[in-house]
């Protein structure tokens, strides 16, 4: 015998649980950004179709996602549902900061068929450079229907919670 151990450990050398497996949601609203502008800057899916984000005329929920981001991949979900409750209302936009994009994101929204999210791409990790210098990913940022920044949830947030379509619409609601 080479090693042994003459009795079983007290707790587990690391913790146990689903590979990548997301805490719970801890996510940061803040409003002290309000003001700032949505970036006048264009996206493109894997097809190559454009989004110029600063075109848009209507609320946004822009969420700056990864598929490494393990927060980032349980809120997907939660958000194809809100911007089904939010038709009409709130374009949600996610954007991946992949910087493999298409080779990544492709097959992953393939896999979890996303009902009204579309994979948009930013490989370049612009919308990181200029709102998260931080890098902490999710990052949520809500803009009203002039382009400008009412809050943001920076960190994991339950968007599939009644609460969540309570902030997004009293936060557009006009003061």
């Amino acid at each position: 015998m080479l090693a042994g151990c003459d009795r079983a450990a007290e707790a587990p050398a690391q913790p146990v649980g689903a590979q990548g497996e997301a805490k719970a949601a801890t996510g940061v609203v803040e409003r002290k950004f309000a003001g700032t502008p949505l970036p006048d800057l264009q996206l493109r899916d894997s097809t190559g179709a454009v989004l110029d984000l600063g075109q848009q005329d209507a609320p946004v929920l822009l969420n700056l996602w990864a598929t490494w981001c393990a927060p980032c991949v349980k809120e997907m979900p939660q958000l194809d549902a809100l911007a089904g409750e939010l038709e009409g209302e709130v374009r949600v936009i996610t954007v991946s900061q992949d910087v493999r994009g298409a080779e990544l994101v492709t097959p992953f929204f393939a896999r979890n068929g996303y009902k009204r999210l579309e994979p948009w791409l930013d490989p370049d990790t612009a919308l990181s450079a200029q709102f998260n210098p931080e890098g902490v990913l999710p990052l949520t940022i809500l803009f009203d229907a002039s382009g400008k920044e009412v809050l943001r949830v920076t960190g994991g947030y339950d968007w599939g919670s009644p609460e969540a379509a309570a902030l997004v619409r009293d936060a557009l609601k006009p003061a």
